[in-house]
């Protein structure tokens, strides 16, 4: 888990990071909503183990998940009860950024990569895109 000291050192490194992303991105937050979790939930990642994603074994090690259907996908027929999302991962970013032992430009780095690798899957891009791309 995430002592509130560690959170809040966390949400002041996101904020930073958001505040200074272009406004394209932005817009994209503002239409597509980024939502900030500790960690997936276990109903979540049951869901996600389920649905054949090889996401490894320890949720705490995922960044970020897209929710929705891609904007090259979506239709007027899309229910509105689910409008997509972006997860992002606390643990996750603080994990793959190497934990709380590093500077803060590190994480933000790591939260700079998740946020913009989430909202390319929005834009219909795939898993071999964003990291030719070099957001993997």
């Amino acid at each position: 888990g995430m002592t509130e000291s560690e959170r809040e050192r966390f949400d002041a490194i996101l904020e930073r990071v958001v505040h200074g992303l272009p406004v394209h991105v932005h817009d994209l937050i503002e239409r597509v909503p980024l939502v900030v979790e500790d960690r997936p939930s276990a109903e979540l990642w049951a869901s996600l183990i389920e649905e054949g994603l090889d996401l490894g074994d320890d949720p705490t090690e995922l960044c970020g998940l897209y929710t929705g259907a891609a904007i090259t996908e979506r239709s007027l027929e899309d229910p509105a009860d689910a409008p997509p999302h972006v997860l992002l991962f606390r643990e996750g970013v603080r994990a793959a950024a190497g934990g709380w032992g590093v500077p803060d430009g590190d994480i933000a780095e790591e939260v700079l990569i998740t946020i913009l690798h989430e909202y390319g899957h929005d834009q219909g891009l795939d898993e071999d895109d964003l990291a030719d791309l070099g957001y993997d």
